[in-house]
């Protein structure tokens, strides 16, 4: 959605205009503001008990349902292989807009081409709401929706999550910790570049064995001597 507000119709628009004399309502009002949208009320088309012979296999099911999306005039298409299943949601040419169309015809004789015959006088076919159904859906949805992992139910993963929330906290403040203490390790190493970055380190007192041998890493190995 075009989320600039709308002042007044641009001059291609107007151009548009002039061109099929109709003038589309094509603005949405969210809070107090107006913004235009690309598409308002269009059709969703559901085909039942499309043969799986059609369909050949799953993979077959995704790729016609990647061709249904190249075209101009879909919005959104879903194949599903096991149930049977197509459902399409397009710019029907009723549709008020001046953006990409094709007809319910078209969309059979596509699917047709492409092997899969399906019933058309068993569609159903209803008035879709693309802001309301599909961009506020996606975009602004009320609440996140959230699942529990793996395994768990909704029950059971209400009681968990403070507590794993509680640990995942104290887990990141370690993790941060670490990685402060191993930023100054390295400033000190490299007080040239502390300086450059403008930050004062403060310097670690040594102790004998390492302005001997040098601060060594947790990996490091150290010296080993063997007497004579």
């Amino acid at each position: 959605m075009d989320k600039r507000e709308v002042h007044k119709a641009s001059g291609f628009l107007e151009d548009l205009k002039k061109e099929d004399g109709k003038e589309y309502n094509d603005k949405i009002t969210e809070n107090g503001k107006e913004y235009r949208v690309p598409y308002r009320i269009v059709k969703e088309i559901v085909f039942r008990d499309v043969r799986k012979e059609d369909m050949v296999d799953i993979e077959h099911a995704a790729r016609l349902q990647y061709r249904l999306m190249l075209m101009d005039a879909v919005l959104r298409a879903k194949v599903e292989f096991n149930h049977g299943i197509i459902t399409i949601v397009y710019n029907n040419p009723e549709a008020e807009n001046r953006k990409e169309k094709v007809s319910r015809e078209e969309l059979i004789d596509f699917l047709a081409k492409e092997g899969v015959h399906v019933d058309a006088g068993s569609a159903q076919e209803r008035d879709f709401d693309y802001y309301k159904e599909m961009y506020s859906y996606q975009f602004n949805p009320p609440v996140i929706r959230e699942r529990p992992p793996y395994g768990y139910s909704q029950e059971e993963w209400k009681r968990m999550k403070p507590e794993w929330e509680a640990k995942k906290a104290e887990y990141e403040k370690k993790k941060w910790e670490k990685f402060r203490a191993y930023q100054d390790s390295y400033l000190e190493k490299h007080p040239e570049l502390a300086a450059e970055m403008g930050v004062e380190v403060k310097q670690r007192k040594r102790s004998l064995s390492e302005k001997i041998f040098g601060r060594k890493g947790k990996d490091e190995k150290g010296f080993w001597f063997h007497g004579a």
